[in-house]
């Protein structure tokens, strides 16, 4: 058994290294930005895992690539080997976690670049707020539509793309050979008995798949953008999250991500998810209290509390 203090094994967690059950070894876990690398980081990982781990590296469900085996002694010597790859670790704590995108910037449903997004909410708010103690980690993913693929509901923040589309009925010529009933996979573009097209927009999830499928142009794009959903988790108890009904553009994004880790910091008891704390104190009070944006006003008393100090998050 490694003979090294729980401050120094607490330090090393912090840095991404984090000790395996044989109490031996560690874990290197190393962050993949947006779920990217290229030829030459993944080269750099290999070569680092072969010289100082067991040679094997895995995939984490939030896209970080975890090489393992490694010996108290190459901790430093890998750390220095990967950094000339412009690679680094961490991934751990009670603070912004590497965000984690489907692959919608080259999938053919992608409504969004997600991977773009990601890059810039990792700068934002992975970097930016690194040293930002929130009651517990925090959670962000996006989806590139409503195909779920990374499950934004059961983040604590989930980011989806949206294409809302602009339909009036009465334009409809009812042709009787509807493209847009036929384009719409969860059927709520439907005729009715007087064979006019009708979408059911309390259902409709805005997908985006019907734009621009009528023979005689009745569909088009209202409105293009993203859709959040807060408070949801998975774990040992789960909660689906809250969708804020409101269809916001790339900049308020980032706004209204601030302003939730702002209250989220603000309020959140430590150890308290967040999930957990919009389920004590209400969604439709959070919802109002991040649309307003009061929280701004106390930003900086905010971030300059001595709050969460020992933080809430075990790994």
């Amino acid at each position: 058994m490694l003979d090294i203090t729980a401050a120094e094994k607490k330090a090393l967690k912090g840095r991404g290294y984090i000790m395996t059950r044989d109490n031996e070894h560690f874990i290197a876990r190393i962050i993949t930005v947006d779920g990217v690398l290229t030829s030459e980081e993944l080269t750099a990982v290999a070569e680092a895992a072969r010289k100082f781990g067991t040679g094997q590296a895995a995939l984490t469900s939030r896209l970080t690539l975890e090489v393992q085996g490694l010996t108290y002694e190459n901790i430093e010597p890998f750390n220095e080997s990967i950094a000339r790859a412009g690679l680094y670790t961490g991934g751990t704590g009670s603070r912004v976690r590497p965000i984690v995108a489907c692959k919608g910037s080259v999938c053919i449903h992608g409504l969004i670049d997600t991977q773009e997004l990601a890059r810039e909410l990792h700068e934002t708010f992975y970097k930016g707020w690194y040293d930002v103690k929130l009651p517990h980690k925090f959670k962000i993913g996006i989806g590139g539509c409503p195909n779920n693929c990374i499950k934004p509901g059961l983040n604590d923040l989930g980011i989806m793309g949206q294409r809302v589309p602009a339909y009036d009925p009465d334009d409809c010529s009812g042709c009787k050979k509807c493209s847009v009933t036929e384009a719409c996979p969860v059927n709520v573009a439907a005729l009715n008995m007087d064979g006019i097209m009708q979408i059911d927009r309390e259902l409709c999830n805005n997908c985006g798949k019907c734009v621009g499928t009528c023979n005689f142009d009745c569909v088009t794009e209202e409105t293009a953008g993203y859709k959040l959903i807060v408070g949801g988790y998975w774990g040992k108890r789960q909660r689906l999250g809250t969708v804020v009904d409101e269809i916001y553009t790339r900049e308020q994004v980032f706004e209204m991500v601030e302003r939730t880790l702002l209250l989220y910091r603000e309020q959140g008891k430590t150890g308290e998810r967040f999930g957990m704390f919009v389920q004590r104190i209400g969604a439709d009070n959070f919802i109002a209290q991040m649309q307003a944006g009061d929280v701004m006003e106390r930003k900086q008393a905010i971030l300059d509390a001595k709050l969460h100090l020992e933080g809430g998050a075990t790994c």
